[in-house]
């Protein structure tokens, strides 16, 4: 059975009533109270002073609701007065820490202009690039603050070999770069990593002049190897070709049997005199760890055992095998 038409339903029944037609409907019933109220009180009063008093209760009722109405509104807006101070109060919050950063990055002599496109860059990877583009850009940078932390204490490490760190200094160096290579490394100017590596030092000799001299260190095995020292010479001659000072140290087979300090079986490159990088092989000469260290102590160090094996070292002659 369908229901009346002019029946009301739910949603009829359901209407809110406006607040101003609600306040008009109070004053009325405390106006008529009023007036009821006061016939009862006195009967035989004029009836134009009932009235009266029925009007003035009415209006008072009427400007209590709206006093009433207007608190409850005063306080929506300080509240949300008082949650629009505290956004604003944390935005500025980080604003000044954001200033504070930049300021402090120019007084240290960074770049500000890199700190703004990398935080810009993360923000449109953040909002455009898929999970696994999103999942790499975090892990870079996080690797790059890990490294910047650890630089605080003037040294840092990466697990493995670092070709990167090694011809990002060779971008970065100002005035020398010392250099020992030893039998692990030698496979290394073979491979395909070898030619940014050189043309980094080309561009630092060339642009910037800096010096750079390069200590290889052959085993007594090897520099008995005719083939083993003629591939040794082309290598040596390729280099000085370039501008590289080149010399050779003949390790000895046995501490005992060397008066001077044995030099190491690491790699190890100065930068400036001022920092270096150390790659440390593994027992089949693989390079596991890199280290750079930029402590004036063992920088120093490290600068006195490179010129005290280069003092001792050979040259090669031009276009002939070194004289053992």
């Amino acid at each position: 059975m369908q229901g009346d038409p002019g029946t009301p339903g739910p949603a009829t029944m359901g209407v809110r009533v406006a607040p101003l037609v609600l306040k008009v409907l109070i004053t009325v019933v405390v106006s008529t109270v009023a007036y009821v109220l006061t016939n009862l009180v006195d009967q035989s009063g004029d009836e134009l002073w009932k009235i009266a008093v029925a009007v003035v209760i009415g209006g008072s009722a009427l400007i209590v609701q709206y006093m009433v109405d207007f608190e409850q509104r005063l306080a929506t807006v300080e509240t949300g007065h008082r949650e629009r101070s505290r956004r604003l109060e944390e935005h500025f919050d980080h604003l000044s820490d954001a200033a504070a950063l930049l300021s402090d990055l120019d007084e240290a002599g960074m770049s500000t202009s890199d700190a703004k496109r990398l935080i810009k860059s993360l923000r449109r990877v953040g909002q455009q690039g898929p999970e696994i583009v999103k999942a790499f850009a975090r892990s870079e940078v996080e690797s790059l603050a890990s490294v910047v932390t650890d630089l605080t204490g003037m040294s840092a490490h990466w697990p493995r070999d670092n070709n990167e760190w090694l011809i990002r200094l060779t971008q970065c160096a100002q005035r020398t770069i010392d250099a020992t290579s030893s039998s692990v490394d030698q496979p290394f100017w073979g491979t395909d990593s070898a030619g940014p590596y050189l043309d980094a030092q080309t561009e630092a000799m060339a642009l910037r002049r800096v010096t750079i001299r390069r200590l290889f260190m052959i085993k007594e095995t090897e520099a008995d190897n005719p083939v083993v020292m003629a591939r040794f010479t082309r290598l040596c001659q390729a280099q000085r070709n370039v501008g590289i000072t080149v010399r050779y140290l003949v390790l000895p087979p046995s501490p005992e049997e060397q008066p001077h300090p044995r030099p190491a079986a690491r790699d190890v490159v100065i930068f400036d005199t001022d920092l270096y990088l150390e790659f440390e092989p593994d027992q089949l000469g693989v390079n596991v760890k890199t280290t750079l260290d930029a402590q004036r102590e063992r920088v120093n160090r490290q600068v006195r055992w490179f010129n005290a094996l280069w003092a001792r070292a050979r040259e090669i002659a031009p276009d002939a095998d070194p004289v053992i």
